[in-house]
């Protein structure tokens, strides 16, 4: 059973780094013009537009800048601190 655990723990924290490299490269192409109209844009906003669009209803844009994308990578981070302590527990209590 440890062992499972140990596994899901692993696949658990690399489906958040990757989702946390899609933000990234969805973030970067913002500084492309028209690189949301092409089809790697339309892919990405159907993968990322759901969970970022969640923080920009509550993080208003400094200017142009907006702040949300920080913000969610921030937030995508500390779920992922909490998905290792959680598995951490099971794991111990396990043991």
């Amino acid at each position: 059973m440890v062992n499972i655990l140990i596994q899901l723990r692993g696949l658990a924290i690399r489906l958040i780094d990757a989702y946390q490299l899609i933000l990234v490269v969805y973030f970067l192409m913002s500084w492309l013009p028209g690189a949301y109209q092409s089809k790697l844009g339309e892919i990405l906003y159907r993968i990322c537009e759901p969970y970022v669009g969640f923080f920009r209803k509550f993080v208003p844009p400094i200017g142009f800048i907006s702040l949300a994308g920080i913000v969610a990578l921030v937030a995508l981070s500390l779920i992922q601190n909490g998905v290792i302590v959680f598995f951490n527990f099971l794991i111990r209590l396990f043991i």
